[in-house]
């Protein structure tokens, strides 16, 4: 675990990303977006495929649609990558949360934290999660970026997730596992806690306020330490 700077204020809210941090859904999305590439005769180099981590999909499918001069629009390939998708959420019986973050949230929650999910999904395929997984009750507010004009690492969803938290920036923490999403919390002002989970693909977490490997080392009285501490 290491950390560049302490916690400056009280944390009053915790704003998630969801995928790689509350699930690993990254396998079925890497499945969904080959057989969409597969679909429509492209073949995608890893470099730019890595690029895309934490990006709404229909950014992603905007660059495709640039870079490869596709006749389909960018909005043709987000319905067939999210067609592939729910196929393929719907067939997987093992897919879960990650070890670890029901407890940290339930923790957070119970200790009177506020909770918002900022996440580059689609709110289909939130909200798929949310009830699979009976999360809504924990949560405040769930954003999607793909219902907002910028895609992470711009900071939009991460200040648009503190106003409805109600909270001011300085006293949220972003928990996030892309190099996209921590550049869009510290544009937003927000303490980046980055996880580095074994999911964790190629991610540079250089700009992280606190990076992490497991869920216990941010449990809410480990943050009361850290904010205790500065």
């Amino acid at each position: 675990m290491t950390s560049k700077n302490l916690l400056p204020n009280p944390v009053k809210a915790v704003l998630f990303d969801m995928d790689g941090v509350i699930v690993d859904s990254e396998p079925l999305h890497h499945k969904a977006y080959h057989l969409m590439f597969e679909e429509v005769g492209i073949e995608v180099p890893s470099e730019l495929y890595a690029s895309f981590t934490g990006q709404a999909t229909l950014e992603i499918c905007k660059v495709l649609c640039q870079h490869f001069k596709l006749e389909q629009s960018p909005e043709e390939l987000v319905a067939i990558k999210r067609r592939h998708f729910k196929i393929l959420f719907d067939g997987d019986p093992d897919f879960d949360l990650i070890p670890g973050v029901l407890t940290l949230i339930q923790d957070y929650h119970k200790n009177g934290l506020t909770l918002v999910l900022a996440s580059s999904a689609s709110m289909e395929n939130i909200n798929r999660i949310f009830k699979r997984f009976a999360l809504d009750q924990y949560f405040k507010a769930k954003l999607s970026g793909a219902d907002l004009v910028a895609s992470k690492p711009h900071p939009e969803i991460f200040i648009k997730a503190a106003e409805a938290a109600g909270v001011d920036p300085a006293q949220c923490v972003v928990i996030e596992d892309s190099q996209n999403g921590i550049a869009a919390a510290k544009a937003a002002a927000i303490f980046a806690i980055a996880f580095d989970s074994p999911h964790s693909k190629d991610q540079d977490y250089s700009q992280a306020d606190y990076v992490i490997r497991d869920f216990s080392e941010i449990c809410f009285d480990m943050l009361q330490k850290i904010r205790a501490s500065k």
